[in-house]
């Protein structure tokens, strides 16, 4: 009988042990994905695109729990809030490194933290504008805070407080942070599950195993499980479906929910809902004037409001998502912490929006324009029902399809009348969707235009109150002026409809938005 090496036995052992767990290391998984990615940098973007990658390249002090109500510790291994709620001390993990093997340093930490607070950086600074100053020393950070912040600790775990190698990201070409930051993310480094290991814009993007991630797997050796992930760019619904069906995709996004029964029903595919934060609306231009200088008439709050009289949600919700969803109530989904249950949302009412829109000098109707998604087949089917619905009010609606990314740069660029959206809580507290949806500040009310001072006002006092009742108050009376002034088209509540081949093991959808890889497995 051959001896053994002593290699060849702690190699049998972890096979054992991953066996037992019915854990297999390895192997690539592909995934289709309806859009490519734009800019992989944390804090310069605002796009969900960018966002569910990002959180696969980059690793933050503090992470969301599983179910995205909480959060736990992640670079950090441990925080404590002081008693008057102005300090937090967090300790680094030891050890720590970034996917080019380079140790994860404190200075790094309090480098990102100040870039990604700085209020000429990205359109989230407003989840980080109560740190006065961060300072470091050895393996702990300190956060200095201006005033108490019931936000601040959740947003340590958002994607724009992602950890960067300083030096690195210092050392890239460009005269300012802006052109830097573009250059590093074409090849970037965190310490993050994944790392980019290749991308063809608009085609596909490749994810290696960061040999240096810190978490441990069930068989106590680092995540992530796989050595590869693939995304393979398919704008088309269709297309996905029927490359998943065909085995060429182990895993597919964005699934039509008029699809989710069929596929349920096809014995080698799991067709995922993940519970969600995901509210789908209209984002509406509020502004006099249209960027080709037309008059807007989405200018009158009586139009906008009697566009929302005339959407039938109840027939919207079982023609577009096939019975998987739920009216809007609020501009924030159900599940947002301080959501307002008394909300009662906008009901279906022609007279009141015929009405309405008379009152605005539109009563034999008026046009108004919407960008979708081109291969949507969601997209599709909400413009077209929502283009019958508002001509039984006299309201002509055009629609044009646009691939992904002409779509946001038109958005980003305030050109758009109306534009089909969903959004997604980041943060485990209604900060986030507050400050982009109803708060005129870098993104401008979603690129809306709309401002209201009660709303800046009340937001402004509610990232300082730390008593909970007074701060529900708070958010009660922004969500009742904000339906009021109809801003956006209120829609609909929906899952994350995610297809996995059944083989397919521990990936997680979190209802943050978060595509969580880091313990997929394939187990043929």
């Amino acid at each position: 009988m051959k001896r053994l090496t002593r290699a060849a036995l702690a190699l049998a052992a972890t096979l054992s042990l991953g066996q037992a767990l019915g854990v297999t290391r390895g192997g690539q998984m592909v995934f289709g994905r309806y859009a490519d990615s734009l800019f992989l940098d944390p804090v310069l973007n605002d796009a969900n695109l960018d966002i569910w990658i990002l959180t696969n390249l980059y690793d933050t002090l503090l992470q969301p729990t599983p179910d995205g109500k909480r959060v736990q510790p992640g670079l950090a291994s441990r925080y404590v809030l002081s008693k008057d709620g102005k300090t937090i001390t967090l300790t680094l993990r030891p050890n720590i490194k970034f996917a080019d093997g380079s140790p994860i340093t404190s200075a790094d930490v309090k480098w990102s933290l100040d870039r990604a607070r700085n209020p000429d950086n990205g359109a989230w600074v407003d989840l980080l504008g109560s740190i006065a100053s961060v300072a470091v020393s050895g393996n702990t950070v300190t956060v200095n805070l201006k005033n108490p912040d019931p936000s601040i600790i959740p947003a340590l775990a958002t994607f724009n407080t992602g950890i960067m190698p300083q030096k690195l990201f210092n050392a890239a070409p460009g005269k300012n942070d802006a052109e830097k930051a573009k250059a590093f993310a074409e090849k970037p480094i965190g310490s993050g599950p994944f790392v980019l290991s290749e991308w063809k814009r608009g085609s596909y993007m490749v994810l290696k195993r960061n040999p240096y991630y810190w978490k441990m797997g069930e068989d106590k050796k680092s995540l992530p499980y796989l050595d590869t992930l693939r995304f393979e760019i398919i704008p088309d619904d269709n297309t996905r479906i029927l490359k998943m069906q065909a085995g060429e995709l182990q895993g597919a996004e964005f699934i039509p929910l008029s699809r989710v029964a069929e596929l349920k029903a096809d014995p080698k595919i799991n067709m995922a809902l993940f519970p969600s934060t995901q509210v789908s609306s209209v984002f509406m231009n509020n502004r006099p004037k249209l960027k080709d200088g037309s008059a807007n008439p989405l200018s009158d709050v009586r139009v906008r409001q009697a566009l929302n009289y005339a959407v039938n949600r109840p027939a919207l919700i079982q023609l577009v998502t096939f019975g998987n969803g739920k009216p809007m109530k609020s501009f924030m989904s159900s599940s947002t912490p301080l959501f307002d249950k008394s909300q009662k949302g906008y009901t279906y009412d022609l007279a009141k929006a015929k009405s309405l829109l008379a009152a605005a000098g539109y009563a034999n109707g008026t046009d108004v324009s919407i960008l979708v998604t081109s291969g949507s087949a969601n997209g599709q089917a909400l413009a077209t029902a929502l283009q019958q619905m508002w001509g039984a009010v006299g309201v002509r609606l055009k629609i044009e399809q646009l691939d992904a990314a002409s779509s946001t740069a038109r958005y980003r660029a305030n050109d758009f009348q109306m534009r089909a959206s969903a959004w997604t809580d980041d943060i485990a507290d209604p900060s986030e969707i507050t400050s982009y949806f109803a708060v005129a500040g870098a993104t401008e009310a979603a690129h809306t235009g709309f401002t209201d001072p009660t709303i800046e006002k009340l937001f402004v006092q509610s990232q300082q109150e730390t008593d909970k009742v007074k701060r529900a108050a708070q958010y009660k009376q922004i969500q009742t002026i904000y339906t009021n002034a109809s801003p956006i088209i209120y829609l609909y509540e929906t899952p994350y409809p995610v297809a996995l081949a059944q083989f397919v093991k521990g990936f997680n959808q979190i209802p943050l938005g978060n595509n969580i890889f880091e313990k997929t497995s394939i187990e043929k």
